[in-house]
């Protein structure tokens, strides 16, 4: 797995990698964006030199920028570059040779793309980039048209599933009985073949061209799931996430996704995130009439739960402490709204070809194991907003597939809940599809007196669209919409989000 890797990154073995940059959006305050510039470079070479122009406005001034180490690893450093950007014009920054450009992100015409499912289980790296990443060509193409001020990346940016072949060791823990696998232990130099895997697959996924276009120009909101560790992680059975080689797994994933993804070294948390003790990485971005809430749902994740205290005491903060006359838009990697799930739960229970969809069965909000807690967070966006001048959108991904629902409040407001998935993740069968619109016809509404039901997007010929995708939220003043891009079906009438 290692050549391959390095292979595919252009980097020799003993080598250090050249990755990005990567923009992440730490919000706006006091008329700035905040916006950290994450790169990895050889360790040998110097940190490159990164200077602003068109700055001013309450931004930074025109000059350099002072680089950061946040890591050194694998004859690499990680860089980072922190700017301030002026929330109403554009500002840009050259590094080694070439200009790129950042929109600003307090205007009343605000444009914020969505995309979550970056790759595929099974053999993600031998797919072509033209056929792989379409749809992120495209999305680059419409950013170079019509620039976005924000990207929010709402899970599985790293399909890490092949993890589990990056060492014997961790192969024959993969391939051990479920009662065995939470005494064998994690030796060091499976440990150090596990960082350098994850480490070098978010090589691989930041430069793909169409997406280290995107990622150099674009503030990003990123957050994990399952795949950003491996499949299921956090609804598979206790001995699988407790033992040596499980939590090994997860450290050294969150080790990366807290560089690659967060742009954070070590315990150095930004304060906008909810929880100090990194125990769960949820964080909140503010900007001018917007609030984004980014709940973590893997951190603390367990087979009966889905987040844990430090994430729930973040979210219903975040939730409840959001500015009067605010969008807020909520990133749920998993839908919070969707059909119900028993049924299918009740055949996995007792047929045993279908056992194998069992932790994806359990990893929905939708699950009978979370009921009590799928309620919580419905009534904690519901009460966000009936009878308050705030209104609550719901951005979702993780199920490969692009649709939409609302739930009706008792002040007859609606939240809405737009899912876009995947970016790259080829399309499922139609047979899964149909599956879900059928149950999602059945209806599933927990909440006395708030009725959930889900909707075919406008002009989409179903309720769930079995293409890859994305999507585009917009800001028009004060008026909100959303738009899909689907592979086939190409763009989706506008939907208004009143």
């Amino acid at each position: 797995m290692t050549s391959e890797a390095t292979t595919k990154t252009g980097a020799a073995p003993g080598a250090g990698h050249s990755v990005g940059p990567i923009l992440i959006s730490r919000g706006a305050s006091g008329g700035v964006h905040l916006v950290d510039i994450v790169l990895v470079r050889p360790a040998d070479r110097p940190a490159p030199d990164l200077t602003l122009s068109d700055a001013g406005a309450g931004g930074d001034t025109e000059g350099p920028v002072e680089a950061e180490c946040l890591a050194s690893l694998f004859a690499s450093k990680v860089w980072r570059y922190r700017i301030k950007a002026p929330v109403e014009a554009a500002i840009s920054y050259r590094i080694e040779g070439r200009t790129y450009r950042i929109a600003p992100c307090g205007t009343a015409d605000l444009r914020i793309a969505y995309v979550s499912c970056n790759g595929q289980e099974d053999g993600d790296l031998d797919r072509p980039l033209e056929e792989r990443d379409v749809m992120w060509m495209r999305l680059a193409e419409e950013h170079t048209r019509d620039p976005f001020a924000l990207i929010c990346e709402g899970g599985d940016q790293l399909y890490a599933d092949d993890v589990l072949d990056c060492h014997p060791d961790i192969s024959a823990w993969e391939e051990a009985p479920e009662e065995d696998r939470g005494t064998l232990p994690l030796s060091a130099e499976a440990r150090e073949a596990v960082r350098r895997f994850y480490f070098e697959r978010y090589a691989i996924t930041y430069t793909r061209p169409a997406m280290a276009a995107l990622s150099a120009e674009v503030p990003a909101a990123m957050m994990w799931d399952d795949h950003d560790i491996f499949d299921g992680w956090g609804s598979h059975a206790e001995p699988v996430l407790d033992g040596p080689i499980g939590r090994g797994l997860f450290e050294a994933a969150r080790e990366m996704f807290l560089l690659f993804q967060l742009g954070v070294g070590g315990t150095d948390l930004p304060a906008n995130f909810h929880d100090p003790s990194g125990e769960s990485l949820g964080y909140t971005l503010d900007f001018p009439g917007l609030r984004l809430v980014v709940p973590d749902m893997r951190s603390e994740r367990r087979p009966t739960r889905v987040m844990g205290p430090k994430g729930w005491a973040g979210f219903e903060a975040a939730m409840r402490g959001a500015p009067p006359e605010t969008r807020i838009l909520v990133m749920s990697s998993v839908p919070v709204m969707g059909p119900r799930l028993s049924w299918l739960e009740f055949v996995a229970d007792h047929v045993p070809k279908a056992r194998d969809y069992e932790d994806d069965l359990r990893d929905q909000w939708q699950s009978r194991t979370h009921r009590d807690e799928w309620k919580r967070m419905l009534t904690t966006i519901a009460e966000t907003q009936e009878n308050r001048p705030n209104r609550v959108t719901l951005l979702s991904g993780e199920i490969h597939l692009a649709t939409r629902g609302e739930m009706k409040l008792k002040d007859r407001s609606l939240v809405h809940q737009l899912v876009s998935s995947g970016i790259s993740h080829r399309a499922p069968p139609k047979a899964y599809a149909l599956v879900l619109t059928l149950l999602a016809r059945l209806g599933e509404s927990p909440l006395p007196g708030r009725k959930i039901r889900m909707h075919r997007m406008p002009s989409a010929h179903t309720i769930y669209v079995e293409e890859r995708n994305y999507m585009i939220l917009a800001r028009d003043g004060s008026d909100w919409s959303a738009v899909w891009d689907l592979e086939d079906q190409g763009r989706t009438d506008r939907l208004s989000l009143a």
